[in-house]
């Protein structure tokens, strides 16, 4: 019986990842190729670990970065990691939650700076944030 409910979760994981990758794979902005999305959050976090390092930014802004370094960090959080789609979900909204206020008062000057991968995926950054893409000379 244990064994059962135990193949029924992980197939369930597998079909939930499954759905996740044909998801994004559809919504993905033409011309990006998949490496460059998957790589999207790790430059993000990256983003914000070198902001946060800037010392010419706000302490206020600084210290929002510091609280998404560390929610993203940490082992366990609000919602576990392992749970399909909304684990990774609530690691996201808290640093896009830091990243775009620290866009709105830093400017894109500063982003595109700190910025580690493609313009493309700042684009997404700058969309998944709601914010206007950055002039297409600073990415």
């Amino acid at each position: 019986m244990i064994t059962q409910v135990l193949i029924g979760c992980a197939v369930g994981l597998v079909v939930a990842w499954v759905a996740l990758a044909l998801v994004l794979l559809a919504l993905r902005p033409r011309g990006q190729s998949l490496r460059d999305l998957a790589a999207v959050f790790p430059n993000s976090l990256r983003l914000a670990v070198a902001l946060y390092r800037d010392p010419n930014l706000p302490r206020s802004l600084r210290w929002r970065l510091r609280v998404a370094i560390i929610y993203n960090l940490q082992p366990i959080n609000l919602i576990p990691d392992f749970i399909p789609v909304i684990g990774f979900a609530d690691n996201a909204i808290v640093l896009i939650w830091a990243l775009r206020s620290t866009i709105r008062v830093a400017g894109t000057n500063a982003v595109a700076r700190h910025w580690p991968g493609s313009p493309e995926g700042l684009g997404v950054v700058y969309r998944a944030a709601r914010l206007p893409s950055p002039p297409t000379g600073e990415q």
